[in-house]
């Protein structure tokens, strides 16, 4: 892990420094075109928000390590040891020490520095932009990686659809015990369902009363299997109203009456 970090941290530096190059060769480039600073000024400040906002997404990239944590060694038996990580984000300090080491006994200060950037953006460009890309792309073609490669993907395939058959196991095992309770509550809950369609059709005098038995039978029900008990115990007592009681009009108080038991909440109205 402490390895892993300084190799961020060690990307950090180098792409900072990679930036400092490309902006000093624009800069010098625009000067010898003959743009004046305030107008060098005035583009470098819109465009250090776009290289910010770019610099923001790579560093992102770097520090869940997208780059390089994720690679598998027998696929990539180069590109993912510690020697090729290190000569990887060492890039450009690598391409300054070649300007550097290119521009000795240059005297003049802006060539001298003009130098060590391209050596920079040159060795940077290169490793980064050619290099890398062409060593992976030959790493997917040894046969041990391609071998690999079709293992593990064949392996996520696998565990995708193990994955998947397990959720549906599982919603099979809760539908089926959801059945099975229904079962055993019809039986116990029928005697209740009964006794609250006839206090529901019927002729209330004392709807208080009534209220209260309703809002006890709710409460039993709840205490018997929560929610779903509830639920079908009001939906067996207004399907023994409509079959038993047509001729008299049934409301639907058990939504509100039982609303605050448990997590029963009434339907709004309308």
């Amino acid at each position: 892990m402490r390895q892993r970090d300084e190799l961020r941290f060690a990307h950090i530096a180098s792409t900072v420094w990679f930036i400092l190059c490309v902006g000093y060769i624009l800069v010098l480039a625009l000067r010898q075109a003959g743009v004046h600073w305030w107008v060098v000024f005035s583009i470098s400040g819109q465009g250090a928000l776009i290289i910010l906002l770019l610099v923001s997404l790579y560093l992102f990239a770097i520090f869940r390590g997208i780059s390089s944590s994720q690679k598998v060694q027998v696929e990539h038996p180069l590109t993912s040891t510690i020697y090729y990580a290190v000569f990887y984000v060492s890039a450009p300090f690598l391409g300054c020490l070649a300007g550097l080491l290119g521009m000795i006994g240059i005297n003049t200060t802006s060539q001298f520095l003009l130098g060590i950037a391209m050596g920079t953006l040159g060795t940077t460009f290169l490793v980064w932009v050619i290099v890398d890309p062409l060593i992976g792309l030959i790493e997917m073609m040894l046969p041990a990686s391609r071998k690999n490669r079709v293992q593990r993907l064949a392996q996520t395939k696998a565990e995708r659809e193990q994955k998947q058959r397990d959720k549906i196991r599982l919603l099979e095992e809760v539908l089926a015990k959801e059945e099975y309770d229904r079962q055993n509550w019809r039986e116990i809950l029928k005697p209740q369902a009964e006794k609250l369609a006839g206090l529901l059709t019927a002729d209330i005098t004392d709807i208080k009363q009534v209220e209260q038995e309703t809002v006890g039978i709710g409460v039993s029900a709840w205490q018997t299997g929560g929610l779903s008990c509830m639920r079908e115990l009001r939906d067996m007592t207004m399907s023994i109203c409509k079959q038993k009681y047509r001729d008299k009009a049934t409301v639907d108080y058990i939504n509100f009456w039982w609303d605050g038991i448990g997590n029963w909440r009434a339907a709004p109205i309308g």
